[in-house]
């Protein structure tokens, strides 16, 4: 396993190679003004979605999957920013404790499911032992063959039980990988998304092109069918998945509670302090 200044220097040395690639890339990228007043459209939506869930009792999963640096993390964030997180819960698993090691495979994912009303958005999920478990080593071949033969059953028996769920993988070109996996060296604050096992990955492209065929072959099913967004454009990516997953349950629609807000009656007033404790001196 590469340690810390192999990771740099490995990823450096193809960095100017990386920002030479997008400064040549001549595809129509969306614009930010535009990404984000379609956003801000699909994000009423969401939140139309959010009051017709807690009004049926519905709950809804679902689940990202994708290479490293596709945009699983932004597309989920550009989800829930908007949704009340009581409501709506992000779940992205550590690696498993020796405990979870020895459970039946799902056993750690079932916790995680929702009660009525409730979203629970997977930051990758159960099928990483379809992709980077299986890639990468950390789970035998058979392992990942009795999970591909199970996953179904289980996610039948979640449709079964009235979970609505949604499955979606994010492509993503290595050219772009390459880039964003050199914008995250260069950036401080996206740095502690680079690991060792990012760097290792990174040579394995073709593998998990093959691993992820087996899975969508194996686990594409009536009910839970895997749906493919481009992410090569994140923020066209982003609301492509979002439009996709809306259309997916048009009749949403509820009646919104009114909130009558009369007005206060009086000035307002200002905080008072009449004990030692005061606020702390504001940032310069």
């Amino acid at each position: 396993m590469l340690d810390t200044s192999e990771i740099v220097e490995t990823i450096r040395l193809r960095y100017d190679w990386s920002m030479t690639k997008s400064k040549n890339d001549k595809s129509d990228k969306l614009g930010k003004n535009e990404y984000y007043e379609k956003l801000a459209a699909l994000q009423l939506e969401l939140n139309d979605l959010a009051r017709w869930l807690q009004h049926t009792g519905k709950r809804l999963v679902v689940v990202f999957e994708g290479r490293d640096t596709a945009g699983k993390g932004g597309v989920i964030t550009a989800m829930a920013e908007t949704l009340n997180p009581r409501q709506c819960r992000i779940v992205a698993l550590a690696k498993p404790s020796d405990r979870e090691e020895k459970q039946w495979y799902f056993q750690r994912y079932v916790p995680h499911l929702p009660s009525a009303g409730e979203i629970v958005l997977f930051d990758r999920s159960w099928y990483n032992r379809a992709g980077v478990e299986r890639v990468m080593g950390f789970c035998s071949e058979d392992e990942a063959k009795v999970f591909l033969a199970q996953a179904p059953v289980f996610e039948k028996m979640l449709l079964d039980d009235g979970i609505l769920l949604f499955k979606y993988w994010l492509t993503v070109d290595q050219v772009h990988q390459e880039e964003r996996f050199a914008e995250r060296l260069a950036d401080p604050l996206k740095r502690w998304k680079l690991s060792p096992i990012d760097v290792q990955a990174r040579e394995k492209y073709a593998e998990y092109g093959l691993a992820r065929d087996t899975m969508l072959e194996a686990t594409h099913k009536e009910g839970a069918p895997w749906a493919l967004v481009d992410f090569n454009d994140q923020r066209r990516g982003r609301l492509t998945l979002i439009r996709h997953l809306l259309d997916q349950i048009p009749e949403r629609q509820v009646p919104e509670i009114r909130i009558d807000f009369p007005p206060l009656g009086h000035e307002p007033l200002r905080e008072r302090f009449d004990t030692p404790f005061k606020p702390i001196a504001a940032a310069k």
